[in-house]
């Protein structure tokens, strides 16, 4: 398909930023899973980056809070996820980097 002036359209990465509560700085639950705060989805990681960020410096006082950018196009992409397994899911407990106490999801070549 192209955009009628011969160039392709670029392929379609949704990325979703979400956060919430944790109930414990050293893994991932929320303390209230049932009302996460959701920033959006985002058609490409260069644009969810910036809303991360955002919403991630609003609650920077409350070390509690965190914001993650889930690659959603990993888990919606068949092909992808057999070529490359998704290692950033949500089912499991991701590290918190000591240093920032943030915790971003990134890939190459999104």
């Amino acid at each position: 398909m192209s955009t009628g002036d011969g160039t392709r359209p670029a392929k379609q990465l949704p990325h979703l930023v979400f956060g919430g509560e944790l109930k414990a700085l050293d893994k991932v639950e929320f303390a209230d899973a049932a009302v996460p705060d959701i920033a959006g989805i985002y058609p490409s990681y260069g644009d969810a980056y910036p809303a991360w960020k955002a919403v991630a410096q609003k609650t920077v006082d409350n070390a509690r809070m965190r914001y993650f950018i889930v690659h959603l196009h990993r888990l919606l992409d068949p092909e992808l996820r057999a070529r490359r397994p998704v290692r950033d899911t949500l089912a499991r407990e991701w590290p918190i980097s000591p240093s920032s106490g943030s915790v971003v999801l990134t890939a190459s070549g999104c």
